[in-house]
């Protein structure tokens, strides 16, 4: 597994080469530039063939309307920008010149080396998959993947079906049992559901599994709470 890691962040220096600069678009009003984001959530050279055939399989699934694939960006959208300052009453931490420098935490690696992920989901199963391959930047223990790394893309899809539900939500509670070690570079399915909803609350449970479904890698339960507007986060 790390030979084959190794080969192909080979072949991405060979053919990646200076990589372009992705603007950060600008949040003024008077700004008549439209900025086109990259999408990182489509194949790139770094992905293996494992994610690639789950990718092609999913996006046949889309077709008929019933999955959705999410696009992902190294910035977080200027309507999501604008939604979350309801919830802070210290504007300096959504402040215009601040916002420019912040980047999703998922999404601040260079192809390859990090949390190359895609996500969908069903909207009528209340389902959300990701398809996870972990580059050799998130390693912990000498050859597998770090346990901080595993929660974070977990929370990340777990996340996605909480806010499909809910809209604006945070983490209130993530429980995880891992299982098994993940290998570097390896690729895992995580499968998520939407198991029950109480006001603001939103329970979302989920397990990690190898890509052909024989191993299980760690399982998860959740606690989301949809934010709410008269309540300040500060």
């Amino acid at each position: 597994m790390l030979r084959s890691c190794a080969k192909r962040l080979r072949a991405l220096g060979s053919l990646r080469g200076p990589l372009p600069c992705e603007p950060r678009p600008a949040l003024r009003s008077f700004s008549s530039k439209k900025v086109v984001y990259k999408d990182f959530s489509i194949p790139n050279p770094s992905w293996s063939k494992d994610i690639r055939l789950l990718f092609d399989e999913f996006m046949k699934k889309c077709e008929d309307g019933s999955w959705k694939r999410f696009p992902s960006c190294k910035y977080g959208s200027i309507q999501r920008t604008q939604d979350f300052k309801t919830f802070h009453l210290d504007r300096e931490l959504t402040k215009e010149d601040l916002r420019t420098q912040t980047r999703l935490f998922t999404s601040s690696f260079e192809e390859g080396l990090g949390f190359e992920h895609v996500i969908f989901c069903n909207d009528v199963e209340k389902r959300t998959v990701c398809l996870f391959q972990g580059g050799p930047y998130l390693e912990g223990m000498p050859g597998f993947l770090h346990g901080g790394a595993i929660a974070t893309i977990i929370d990340t899809t777990l996340g996605v079906s909480a806010a499909i539900a809910g809209g604006t939500v945070m983490t209130a509670n993530l429980n995880i049992n891992f299982k098994r070690p993940i290998p570097l570079c390896s690729v895992v399915v995580i499968n998520t559901q939407l198991d029950k909803v109480e006001g603001r609350k939103f329970f979302v449970s989920g397990n990690v599994q190898s890509a052909d479904e024989k191993t299980l890698y760690s399982e998860a339960t959740s606690l989301f709470i949809k934010l709410d507007p008269d309540k300040s986060l500060t």
